[in-house]
This record gives structure tokens, C-alpha cells and sequence, in this order.
């Protein structure tokens, strides 16, 4: 475990990665770690992965019981609330010997996130001028749970507010529709420029799938997953502030 400071009072912040066998996957949890870090240099944080990469949740635990933490905040990176939100997470900490600990909430519902999917897009080419004149694919993982997918939508609905001329959810898995059927989709009803914002947090196999299927469908632009963008770095500090209130006034 590495940490850039500690503090006598606020609680660490575990940031929890699903995990992948691709090794981009862990890269860019751990820069986006390093962000956060920046962000709050008296607090100690650390990385744990639900699966195929260490530490796992309880290894992390541990180390932060070892070095005298007396609490943790576990800030799910992940977007919407469905099975490892509501399951897989808090079996593991449930499970685990450590510090006293709390679950945040998971990333998705706030607009950092579009403005995390929109510094995406202008790296990827695009500028804020051409919003009235470009669809957008807001390509998602899937999901076999309503609210995480409703959460895509509302997603993509805060993003069409921001001035795109369309945005529609898509979903690599589960559920359609396929990330390359609303290219043409958009295509078919007049939309010129149709770009692909994958909406996953990290590279790896599915984002890799959203890709070729831009590929395939000749979308115009295609810009990485979210990542270590400042936007994700603020989002994470603020559901674990969010978390640390909440215990707070729990102990008022």
C-alpha cells in the first residue's frame, strides 16, 4: 500500500476498482489515485480491486488497520448503481477486518461526469462550437439492473442539455442498443458528425469492443474512457466528503 499522508481525523479514502485482467485498467486507476492524492495531501488513500488485481478489498483494509487508521470512506469507481454497488462491495467489507468503514456513493448523477465525457470529446478533436452539429453515442458497459441503466439515460440526457444536437445511450452488453446501431441511427435521420463517448472508466476489454464498433459503423470520432480526467478526481474527493458528513452528523 502507498499513501501520501496521514491524518489524525478524516477518515482514509479506499478507492475500490472493479478490476480487469487488462493491466491498462490498473494503470489509470492508480494515476487517477495519484490525482486524488494531489488534491488531499493530509489524507491517506489507497486502491483496492473487487477482482484481477491487488490488493482486493480486504488486503487494503489491513494495511490501513496496520498504519492506525480509524476509519475509511470506500468510494465505489463505478458509474452506476447495480450488482457491485449493491452486492459485491459491501460483502467485501462486510467481510473484511480493518478500520470502520462507509460506502460512498457511486460516481454516476453528477455533472462532473458529462464535463469528464466533454473534455473527451474536444481531446479527441472536437470543440465546444461544434456541439449543435454533432451527435453523440454515449457508449455504456450494460447492465441487467433498471436503475443503473435508466442512470445511463439520464446521462446522456444531461448531455444533450449542454447543446449536442443528439445524444443516445448505447450498451456494449446487455440490453440494446449497440453502440454501432445508434451511429446509424443518427446517421439515417440526418445527423453529419456522429461521435462515440465510451462512458466505462478505464481501458480494457469492453471500451475496446465500443471501439471497434465506432470502427465499424464509420463514426467520425471516438474519444477515450474517462480516466484520471480532473473532473473524476473531483468527483471521488467529493462522494468521499459526502460520506464523511454523513458520518458526522450520524455521530451528532
Amino acid at each position: 500500500m502507498t499513501a501520501v499522508g496521514t491524518s489524525t481525523t478524516a477518515p482514509a479514502l479506499l478507492l475500490v476498482s472493479h478490476g480487469s485482467r487488462d493491466p491498462r485498467h490498473a494503470g489509470t486507476v492508480r494515476a487517477l489515485t495519484g490525482r486524488i492524492r494531489s488534491r488531499r495531501p493530509g489524507v491517506t488513500v489507497v486502491t483496492a480491486f473487487l477482482e484481477f488485481d491487488v490488493p482486493g478489498v480486504a488486503g487494503a483494509l489491513e494495511d490501513l488497520r496496520r498504519a492506525g487508521a480509524g476509519a475509511a470512506v470506500a468510494v465505489p469507481l463505478l458509474l452506476t448503481r447495480a450488482y457491485h454497488a449493491k452486492t459485491d462491495l459491501p460483502a467485501a467489507l462486510a467481510e473484511a477486518r480493518g478500520p470502520s468503514v462507509r460506502q460512498a456513493a457511486v460516481l454516476g448523477g453528477s455533472p462532473l461526469l458529462v464535463r469528464a465525457v466533454e473534455r473527451r470529446l474536444f481531446e479527441a478533436g472536437l470543440s465546444p462550437a461544434d456541439r449543435s452539429t454533432t451527435g453523440v453515442v454515449l457508449a455504456a458497459a450494460g447492465s441487467r439492473d433498471p436503475e443503473a441503466i435508466e442512470s445511463v439515460g439520464a446521462a446522456a440526457r444531461e448531455l444533450r442539455r449542454a447543446g449536442w444536437r443528439a445524444v443516445r445511450p448505447a450498451f456494449v452488453t446487455g440490453r440494446p442498443p449497440r453502440p454501432g446501431d445508434v451511429v446509424r441511427e443518427l446517421r439515417a435521420r440526418g445527423v453529419r458528425r456522429v461521435a462515440v463517448a465510451p462512458y466505462v472508466l478505464a481501458p480494457g476489454l469492453l471500451p475496446d469492443r465500443i471501439a471497434a464498433e465506432a470502427a465499424a459503423a464509420r463514426a467520425d470520432v471516438l474519444s477515450a474512457p474517462l480516466g484520471d480526467t480532473p473532473e473524476l478526481a473531483h468527483l471521488v474527493t467529493q462522494r468521499w466528503l459526502e460520506a464523511c458528513e454523513m458520518a458526522d452528523a450520524h455521530a451528532d
